[in-house]
């Protein structure tokens, strides 16, 4: 069987509204907006990324439905949503308190890194980690 070539290219985020949820994760969080394509009927494709990523997107998707609505800020069931690694967790806490980012923890030293909790604009659980060296 020939190797399969995938990878993941964007995971989607219910928000509320396109602009406030830009706001949030660009201005906040330092992502980089990679893509804001109108689509119509006041749809449109957005797409922000960690800068410097070379991973997958998340792909904002304003919440067009009661029940995607109802879902906003709880679509894992209370779970940490997403782990944003990153090469110097003191400095992006630093600048995430400085803007204002709700973390639910203190930060905590693990076996697999430095990490703590926040959570998003929307009610989302994150991760910041800077994970442990393996050489």
């Amino acid at each position: 069987m020939a190797p399969v070539a995938q990878q993941l290219g964007a995971v989607t985020v219910l928000v509320r509204d396109y602009d406030d949820a830009l706001a949030h994760y660009c201005d906040d969080l330092g992502f980089e907006l990679v893509e804001d394509t109108d689509l119509g009927g006041g749809r449109r494709w957005v797409r922000v990324a960690p800068r410097g990523s070379v991973g997958a997107t998340l792909l904002l998707a304003r919440a067009a439905t009661p029940e995607q609505e109802a879902a906003v800020g709880n679509q894992t069931g209370g779970r940490v949503a997403f782990f944003l690694q990153t090469d110097d967790f003191w400095r992006d806490h630093a600048r995430y308190e400085a803007a204002g980012v709700r973390f639910l923890e203190a930060p905590r030293d693990e076996p697999y890194g430095v990490v703590a909790v926040f959570e998003d604009a929307h009610g989302l659980t994150w991760d910041l980690i800077q994970p442990r060296s393996t050489s």
